[in-house]
Order: structure tokens, then C-alpha cells, then sequence
């Protein structure tokens, strides 16, 4: 295990930013698609690959974009500009539209379903990996996803049930979707032990520990009010594998040297420039 704590990054460059499309280097190619998820509905997705045809196999990443409305990047652009640096060495990314990209998602979902929407989340996620294992020439030996905030809560507990995963990033996820899913509506007693008590199987604590012995890498901010540094040490200590802990003082959105240390992860894991 790598555990390494990063000191804070300069405010401009700390913060996150939407990414503008006419700024994708021409050796990259971004395409806007959409793909029919399991209930027959078409889901929108970002692919993003080296502009210039190659029969190489290429290593593929599945992104899982963050919850923070009215942020700009509470979506699918989250990773855009971290999939066009990687396909610089050959990687092919997809970037994917999820439920929580709505700004009202979550005080508008029906929290009586939140157990099956759990279910049948980590199923699309399911679905978007083969969307990207359909893509041409993919090295089925270098496959990754990554996740930020309910992206990786969903990705741990896809990837912990899917073996076509060959290596995970876990960004500032919960140990459990009730510690999220309960600041709206409010439960107590019996009825809030109840619904975490029936959720308990699907902690994403619980599945980060299946996911051995692929490589994970997990990042989260020390000073994150959603995420506690005690609950982080938790998560980190679930992954019983290869795995590289980094943390960075900073809050749930993390660092723009959590971006460059991530890139450089990915890059040393696949092997490529």
C-alpha cells in the first residue's frame, strides 16, 4: 500500500472546471453518443479516443461523474479534460450521463425506492462497461473505473461484480448510501434503523473489500464534510489488495493535484505515456 498526504494546491488551480469542447487538442477525437440502457431508455455519453485509428488494443476507462449541483462539472464533463489528456497515450474513455446529472435529482427522487434504484444504478453502470467493451480494440487487460462521489459508490459495487474490470479509483465516495440518502427525508427510530439496516448489504464499504486483488487506487480531502477522515481511513482499510491511498487537504471536491496524481496512476497501471 501507498499512502501519501498532499498539501494544498493553489486555490486556481484547485478548483474543478467545465471544459470547453473547442479546446480538445486535435490528436483527440470526442464524440457525443447515446446508448440504450437496460429499461429501453437512450442514456447520453461522451467517448473520447485518439483521433487517429489504431488496430493496437487500447486501454479503456469508464468515468462516474460527481453529485454537486449547481456546480458545472455535476456531470458528464467532470472527466472530459482528464480523457482527453489520456488519449494522448492511446486510452479510449466514456464519459456517461447519469441519474444525479439533473441538478434536482436527489430531493426529487422517490426515496421508498431508494434500495431498488441502488440495484438497478449499479446494473447501468453495468451497462455503460459494455458499451465501452464494445468499442473496437480494447485491451480487455487494462480496463478501469472511475468514480467521484456517488460515481464511485456506484463503481465499487459494479466493479466488485464485474471481473471485466481490471483496476479502480474511488474519488470521495460514502461507506454507505444511507449516510448520504438520509439528509433527505428524514428518518428516525425504528424506521431510519430499519432502512439502514436493509441497505447495509449494499455498502460500498462492504464491496470495495470484493474487489481484491485488482489495483485500486482511493483519494479523498481531509477536510471533506461529507466524507470524514475516520470513514476514509475506514474505506481505505476495506481494500485488502494492491491499492494507493492519497489524501489532500481539501474538501469533497478535491484538488487539481488529485487530477495529476490520478492521470499518473492510470498512466504507471497501463503502461502508457
Amino acid at each position: 500500500m501507498v499512502i501519501s498526504f498532499i498539501a494544498p494546491a493553489v486555490m486556481a488551480c484547485a478548483l474543478m472546471q467545465a471544459v470547453d469542447l473547442k479546446m480538445a487538442p486535435a490528436t483527440a477525437s470526442v464524440k457525443q453518443l447515446t446508448y440504450a440502457q437496460l429499461d429501453g431508455t437512450r442514456n447520453a455519453a461522451t467517448l473520447v479516443e485518439p483521433a487517429t485509428p489504431s488496430t493496437q488494443p487500447r486501454p479503456a476507462i469508464l468515468y462516474l461523474h460527481w453529485y454537486e449541483p449547481p456546480r458545472p462539472t455535476s456531470n458528464r464533463t467532470e472527466f472530459l479534460a482528464e480523457a482527453i489528456e489520456l488519449s494522448g497515450g492511446g486510452a479510449l474513455s466514456l464519459l456517461v450521463d447519469t441519474p444525479w446529472t439533473g441538478e434536482q435529482w436527489f430531493p426529487k427522487r422517490d426515496a421508498s425506492k431508494d434500495y431498488e434504484f441502488t440495484l438497478q444504478m449499479t446494473r447501468d453502470v453495468r451497462r455503460a462497461l459494455d458499451v465501452l467493451l464494445a468499442q473496437p480494440n480494447i485491451d480487455k487487460t487494462r480496463v478501469a473505473v472511475v468514480g467521484h462521489d456517488f460515481g464511485a459508490m456506484w463503481g465499487a459495487l459494479a466493479v466488485a461484480a464485474d471481473p471485466r474490470v481490471t483496476h479502480f479509483v474511488y474519488m470521495a465516495g460514502a461507506r454507505s448510501f444511507t449516510d448520504w440518502y438520509l439528509f433527505t427525508p428524514k428518518k428516525e427510530g425504528a424506521e431510519k434503523d430499519a432502512f439502514i439496516a436493509r441497505l447495509a448489504p449494499l455498502d460500498p464499504i462492504a464491496h470495495l473489500a470484493k474487489i481484491s486483488p485488482r489495483p485500486v487506487l482511493l483519494q479523498f480531502g481531509t477536510k471533506d464534510p461529507f466524507v470524514k477522515n475516520e470513514a476514509a481511513t475506514a474505506m481505505a482499510e476495506a481494500v485488502t489488495g494492491p491499492k494507493t491511498v492519497k489524501t489532500y487537504e481539501f474538501e469533497h471536491e478535491l484538488t487539481y493535484q488529485a487530477r495529476l496524481d490520478r492521470i499518473a496512476w492510470l498512466k504507471e497501471q497501463f503502461k502508457i505515456k
